[in-house]
């Protein structure tokens, strides 16, 4: 029993080491140096214990502001993605890599350069104004930069594959004959798509919807670029204060908040999609 158990060991070794050094170990720090006050020049002050750390990051709003933020992101990423992936599986098998191939081609350029290139876009002497002046649509330039707008279509733009790919994912291994007995037995489309194609495409939902969120919620460089400052985010306050306020402590529970939150969401996708896969199973 012991040597039959002793190859995977050893294979699950170097994942698991990885992830001690890279996520225990620095989740570790974080949650030690939470309970420690602000030094006078900054960083820390290990001689100064105290919980008001979390105090404090319960009564932040931000936290709350992000949600919804990256919940209205992640709705019309999933709105605009269920079909996009719906549409490529109905494509013909030999067009589906080259298809997917242009879903994936955004994140061949850098992730700094498609931010700054919306910035381009949405700013009031951008292609964007000038297409809607030239057309008639408006007399003056929108602000349409720097604020929640720019913001979310940032976020969506930016995380939109993920949710195309995972969706199309679970579309893919659908059993296409429950479609066409549901039709076969008198129901619409609308009705077939809500009660048999919906339900078990859910896990793939789930997942993408859950990718989005979680990268959305602790981004702060879309944030920061887009909303100029306007739009506040958990990730643009954790960021500050590590690298400007220099309160460390605090920064430190923030963190650990943000970790927290994208945990109970990944385990709450993992229900979801466990479930998903009895529920196809059965079908």
């Amino acid at each position: 029993m012991i040597t039959a158990r002793l190859p995977r060991t050893l294979l699950a070794a170097p994942g698991l080491t990885w992830i001690a050094l890279f996520l225990l170990v620095p989740c570790g720090v974080l949650f030690f140096n939470a309970f420690f006050e602000r030094g006078i020049y900054g960083g820390i002050d290990y001689e100064a214990v105290t919980a008001d750390n979390f105090r404090r990051a319960f009564d932040l709003s931000v936290f709350l502001n992000s949600a919804r933020i990256a919940a209205l992101a992640t709705l019309i990423a999933v709105v605009i993605g269920y079909p996009a992936a719906f549409a490529i599986s109905l494509a013909p098998p030999s067009r589906h890599t080259a298809l997917l191939f242009l879903v994936m081609l955004p994140f061949w350029t850098n992730y700094l350069i498609r931010t700054y290139a919306w910035m381009v876009l949405l700013n009031r002497a951008g292609l964007v104004n000038a297409a809607l002046q030239e057309t008639g649509a408006i007399s003056e330039p929108l602000d349409l930069l720097y604020g929640e707008f720019a913001v979310v279509l940032g976020l969506v733009y930016s995380y939109l594959p993920f949710v195309i790919l995972s969706i199309y994912t679970s579309i893919s291994r659908l059993d296409r004959s429950l479609l066409e007995a549901s039709a076969d037995l008198g129901a619409s489309g609308w009705r077939t798509f809500g009660r048999v194609m919906l339900p078990l495409t859910l896990p793939g939902i789930a997942t993408g919807a859950v990718f989005i969120f979680v990268l959305s919620i602790g981004n702060f460089v879309t944030a920061d670029l887009l909303g100029g400052g306007q739009v506040q985010m958990i990730g643009n306050l954790i960021y500050d204060q590590f690298l400007t306020a220099r309160d460390w402590p605090f920064g430190a529970v923030l963190s650990l908040a943000l970790i927290a939150i994208m945990m109970l969401l990944l385990f709450a996708q993992a229900i979801i999609g466990a479930r998903g896969a009895r529920r196809g199973a059965a079908a």
